[in-house]
């Protein structure tokens, strides 16, 4: 994985897209690697939270034109990739890099600074969490190449803004700062040190129980946009294993005795 370098320390993955004389743009390889990595983490023992970031002080450009020049002689066999999802998979070869950190049942952290463009936005978007520089640039910039955007973004997007705001900054494909992406609600909040701010957020959410922190990721991945009372079952299905399961026993133990839990 020559693109995206891999550390595993302490129960918390880190994942670097390493393209910085690019400012980290989404290569063919770089796509592999993504999905490759995400596919590893999903069964990586012992894992609590992962960590995105880019190198070079841009988290990532959006897809690399050399790839859609590359592309352009290949309609036929990009159609294909995009109509027809690998077998077991909900996902197509374009989307998975984004949609492979929904699968994790661990929280996903995107420490955003510099360009966080196009597909790179999107690829935030998958995480659970996006601490973001007030300065930093975003945009959904598909439109601006006649595009739209597709790596998964109807999964993200509306859990956090209104339609109309969506498709405003979808269609215009305008660029927003870091600040200006908090308050239409990209971002989940800023730091002057991105990457600091999300190795602290990952200490304090290794410290949980992981049957909890799974819990609570699907439970609103699964149920945030359904119709009122949908999400009732929801909520009982997932609690049902966890509660008086050996890591919820420790949690309250841990509390009552005032000491830091071990969990399994």
């Amino acid at each position: 994985m020559a693109d995206l370098d891999l550390c595993i320390s302490d129960h918390v993955a880190e994942l670097c897209l390493n393209r910085p004389e690019r400012k980290n743009a989404l290569s063919l390889d770089l796509f592999e690697d993504l999905a490759s990595a995400g596919e590893r983490l999903r069964s990586e023992p012992g894992l609590r939270a992962v960590i995105l970031r880019g190198a070079g002080g841009d988290f990532c450009a959006g897809l690399d034109l050399d790839v859609m020049q590359s592309l352009a002689g290949r309609l036929e066999e990009m159609r294909e990739r995009l109509l027809n999802p690998a077998a077991g998979e909900t996902a197509n070869w374009f989307q998975k890099p984004c949609h492979v950190w929904q699968e994790l049942r661990v929280p996903v952290i995107a420490a955003i600074e510099g360009v966080c463009l196009g597909g790179g936005l999107q690829l935030a978007l998958a995480a659970d969490f996006r601490i973001c520089h007030p300065e930093a640039r975003l945009s959904i910039m598909e439109a601006k190449w006649g595009m739209i955007p597709d790596m998964g973004i109807t999964q993200n997007l509306p859990k956090l803004m209104p339609a109309d705001r969506a498709k405003e900054l979808m269609m215009t494909a305008r660029m927003i700062s870091g600040t200006e992406a908090l308050a239409e609600g990209l971002v989940t909040r800023l730091a002057d040190d991105p990457l600091a701010a999300a190795r602290e957020l990952a200490e304090t959410l290794k410290a949980k129980s992981p049957d909890a922190m799974a819990g609570i990721k699907a439970l609103v991945e699964r149920t945030w946009t359904l119709a009122p009372g949908q999400g009732l079952a929801v909520e009982a299905e997932i609690q049902a294993p966890i509660i008086g399961a050996p890591n919820q026993i420790e949690a309250v133990m841990a509390n009552i005795q005032k000491r830091p839990p071990r969990f399994r």
